[in-house]
């Protein structure tokens, strides 16, 4: 009802004019029941016009002249009417517009004419009709104007959401270009080079066996690494490929994840708390790469040294901690392994803490907030 109350007021606010005018004005008869009820007819049209703007012009074009031609109201008659009108112009009702002011002015002249005294010159009622002529014309014209100005305006509302939605196509083209971009360097680059590493590595066992010697675990490790690996990169390439996640490893592959570093010469423990149940997928594949950087930091700098791997489920939250007692000390200083952790924390809403241990070794937390951005 808000956009109505201009209306509803406007409306009450011409009542009230045309019975003060009607009451004081010289020339005009003596206002009755029917005159107050034609006043009241007139408010309600003017009330209604936003919705109903033929109606209400037909409505207010017939009681005004009634009016007009009972008490001879003079020129307050005309002020609803041109108010509709300009309504009814403003939204597409031309020719309505049109025909009303045309038959309200013939009308208006018509009475003026006919109760006209003797004595009383023509010039003014002239004056009189050529005046509201002009405010009639000026409220159809100012009506088709609002009109264009607000076609504009939807227009220029559309072609801004083309815009915008052309942007976003574009972006999401050109991130789809980057990503077959991507796709095919790591291709080129990676695939060859880990693929030569297995094979090599399966070689090795193989020429280990063949001589009846078992091979080193260093050497399975290896095999097995690479393997998974290979796997794990075409994954990545189908997901640069394609907007879908793939089937990238996540905290459900931690079993086969500790299995290799402990192949690699690391004894690693893990410990689970809480049941991950409806864990986001981001949240799920994040966790795991936190968990093989941490290791392999571990395998990398810690020296001789074991590692336990902690995870706590919570209702909110999702704690990963990987610990080592290894000999690594100087200052921390983030490589692209630790800022590719942060990134990937920080992005979901967490937060991560890499340090030394008071006690000796290398501690990395990871929070995950489940329901929401900390």
């Amino acid at each position: 009802m808000r956009p109505d109350l201009p209306y509803v007021l406007g409306g009450a606010g011409i009542g009230v004019l045309l019975l003060a005018d009607a009451a004081i004005a010289p020339d005009a008869g003596p206002i009755r029941v029917l005159d107050v009820a034609l006043i009241l007819a007139a408010a309600a049209a003017v009330a209604l016009c936003r919705r109903f703007p033929v109606p209400a012009l037909i409505v207010v074009t017939a009681a005004m002249l009634a009016l007009h031609v009972r008490v001879h109201a003079g020129v307050s008659a005309a002020f609803p009417v041109l108010g509709v009108v300009y309504v009814a112009a403003w939204r597409g009702h031309r020719a309505t517009a049109a025909l009303a002011s045309v038959v309200f002015l013939t009308g208006f002249l018509a009475r003026d004419v006919a109760v006209a005294p003797a004595g009383r010159p023509g010039q003014e009622i002239v004056e009189r009709t050529s005046l509201l002529l002009g405010w009639f014309v000026a409220a159809n014209v100012a009506g088709l104007v609002a009109r264009q100005r607000r076609a504009y305006l939807e227009q220029a509302e559309q072609r801004a959401f083309e815009a915008e939605r052309t942007r976003d196509e574009m972006a999401l083209r050109r991130a789809g270009e980057e990503r077959l971009r991507i796709a095919r360097d790591l291709h080129d680059s990676l695939t060859h080079s880990i693929s030569v590493v297995k094979v090599q590595a399966g070689i090795a066992v193989h020429l280990a066996r063949k001589q009846g010697e078992e091979p080193s675990a260093a050497l399975l490790a290896i095999q097995e690494a690479s393997g998974a690996a290979m796997r794990e990169l075409r994954a990545t390439l189908e997901v640069l490929r394609s907007p879908s996640d793939g089937d990238l490893p996540g905290l459900g592959n931690l079993g086969e994840l500790t299995d290799r570093t402990r192949a690699a010469g690391v004894p690693v423990e893990l410990t689970v708390t809480g049941a991950a149940d409806g864990l986001p997928s981001e949240v799920d594949q994040a966790g795991y790469r936190v968990v093989q950087e941490a290791l392999t930091n571990v395998a990398r700098h810690a020296g001789p040294a074991s590692a336990e791997v902690r995870l706590d489920y919570q209702p909110a939250w999702l704690t990963i901690e990987v610990t080592d007692d290894g000999t690594a000390a100087g200052p921390v200083t983030p490589g692209v392994g630790l800022r590719g952790m942060r990134e990937r924390v920080t992005g979901l809403g967490g937060t991560l803490h890499a340090d030394h241990r008071d006690g000796g070794g290398f501690a990395v937390r990871a929070t995950f907030p489940l329901d929401g951005p900390a």
